[in-house]
């Protein structure tokens, strides 16, 4: 079977950005789709298969954040994988988007490799759920109430209920589901989900943390599923068993 070839979508309101991004891309072999903010981007939703958003953070009118928060709140979408592109010094912002569903994030003024190796690493959620690999049909992580599927990349608790995971909530969810019981520094978190090294001040595998404990209903003054271990790291506390 032909391998689909990842369909990007740059949201950025430069042109001249958009043009030189998307001729980078094609060359590395995505197809690249442009719009120049939340009007056109939804007109480009609307008619193409898009499998990774790259988002520029500091849009007119429609900020990056406000697009964020609306993808994340349309069933469509809702897991569709957000690399937000911020500028030097855009923390705060950063942290924001982070905090309300975007997978990454990279600043500007960037490396081209970077930028792809990034996509890259987003993009593992959508090429794990397109696997034909006989050997990923049945890899389903259970624990406590929770089944992780690696195949369909869902997460369901034990009434059946699916809770809609975006790219980076899973690929860490996965990273400590096969590690569980195990310490996980954010270091060694950041290089299996991510495939970067941490910045300094990078708060980025925190906030996923965040978010996934109140996906998961662990409570977030007192966790007793995903641990934070001072000093060191998180830790899965659960068993987990296969099927």
């Amino acid at each position: 079977m032909t391998k689909k070839t990842p369909t990007l979508l740059i949201v950025d309101d430069d042109a001249e950005i958009r043009q030189l991004l998307s001729d980078y891309l094609t060359k590395e072999e995505f197809v690249a789709h442009q719009a120049s903010g939340g009007e056109e981007m939804r007109e480009v939703l609307s008619s193409h298969d898009i499998d990774l958003i790259l988002l520029d953070l500091m849009i007119p009118v429609e900020d990056g954040i406000s697009i964020t928060r609306w993808l994340r709140s349309n069933a469509k979408t809702s897991s569709l994988p957000i690399i937000m592109v911020t500028t030097k010094g855009d923390d705060i912002d950063r942290i924001i988007g982070l905090e309300i569903g975007a997978d990454d994030y990279v600043s500007k003024p960037f490396n081209p490799r970077e930028l792809k190796a990034r996509i890259s690493a987003v993009l593992r959620r959508t090429a794990l759920a397109a696997s034909n690999d006989p050997d990923q049909e049945k890899r389903v992580l259970i624990f406590e109430d929770w089944r992780l599927d690696l195949r369909a990349c869902q997460l369901t608790s034990s009434t059946g209920e699916e809770v809609s995971l975006t790219a980076g909530e899973f690929d860490l969810l996965h990273a400590l589901a096969e590690n569980s019981q195990k310490i996980m520094s954010r270091e060694r978190l950041l290089t299996l989900t991510q495939g970067r090294q941490a910045e300094a001040f990078d708060r980025s595998i925190d906030i996923l943390i965040s978010r996934l404990r109140n996906k998961l209903g662990d409570d977030s003054k007192e966790p007793s599923l995903i641990r934070t271990v001072r000093g060191a790291g998180y830790i899965l506390s659960s068993p987990v068993k296969r099927s």
